[in-house]
């Protein structure tokens, strides 16, 4: 039932997706605690509002947006490609993506979760080839839907493993682009430790690795929401520093800044790796 109704609504107008976020985004701050506490919580470690009345409005603006990323990333994985290159109405930055395909030692998209991160690797895939990092769903549900959806025209998913790296690791050897969540948290030993705002934060030394082995150039890229459903702008810009975990977080930070109340403040991005891991083995073992 839940399958069909995000169905119906991928087929909505954007201004009505991203309506209906709102709410649903309101909901799940009023009746979920845990996601409630986490933007609370995240947004305080951020110190971007200092003030309580800041604060607040930020956590409010915050968990709008999150609502409208929740239902525009279903619609995007179900609408066809050319409804959805619809609602892109400009890309920034687009001669860095030219400039790079031209060195041919591929490209490295960093796309944090910031704004619409489905909607800029559904751009570049709709002009050229894309191989994707990521971390399959839990429901099996919703892992059908994403993988389909992600699996568009000409875009290749690459799961968050050994054989996935390898892929990414091909992809850039044949001057193509790999696109990466570069604040997703690695699991333990597959990261180190930086700063994030000011904060730790367990961070992923992947691109680090891939660029001292393929020479790739690294692009920061994300999709700024415009308001009331007009669509959205793709930022493109070049990593201006070296590729290490600080370096990609402090750029990251920079992006955030930016825009903060479109960033995913919802996401465990301070939790310890160790204990996310025992605490899957717990709940497997209870399964």
């Amino acid at each position: 039932m839940t399958k069909i109704l995000l169905k119906i609504i991928a087929f909505l107008p954007l201004p009505l997706i991203h309506g209906l976020g709102i709410f649903i985004g309101g909901i799940s701050y009023l009746t979920d605690r845990k996601f409630a506490r986490r933007i609370r919580n995240n947004l305080h470690k951020s110190k971007l509002a200092s003030k309580t009345r800041s604060h607040a409005k930020l956590v409010r603006l915050s968990t709008k947006e999150i609502g409208k990323g929740m239902l525009e990333t279903f619609a995007i994985w179900v609408k066809s490609e050319r409804s959805v290159l619809k609602w892109v109405k400009r890309c920034e930055g687009w001669h860095y993506v030219e400039e790079a395909l031209l060195q041919k030692k591929g490209i490295i998209f960093m796309t944090p979760h910031l704004g619409c991160y489905e909607i800029t690797a559904r751009y570049y895939a709709s002009k050229h080839p894309m191989t994707i990092l990521y971390t399959p769903a839990r429901k099996s549900w919703l892992g059908d839907i994403m993988e389909s959806g992600r699996q568009r025209s000409k875009t290749t998913l690459a799961p968050a493993n050994l054989s996935g790296v390898r892929a990414l690791l091909k992809t850039l050897r044949k001057g193509n682009a790999v696109g990466i969540l570069p604040d997703q948290v690695p699991d333990l030993g597959d990261g180190t430790w930086a700063t994030y705002f000011g904060e730790p934060a367990y961070s992923m030394t992947l691109v680090s690795k891939l660029v001292e082995t393929t020479g790739a150039t690294v692009l920061l890229a994300y999709g700024e929401r415009l308001p009331w459903g007009r669509g959205f702008v793709i930022h493109i810009e070049p990593l201006t520093t070296e590729t290490t975990p600080q370096d990609i977080n402090n750029a990251i930070e920079h992006l955030v800044r930016k825009k903060p109340e479109q960033y995913l403040w919802s996401y465990r991005r301070f939790k310890h790796p160790q204990l996310a891991r025992e605490k899957r083995v717990k709940i497997n073992a209870e399964n």
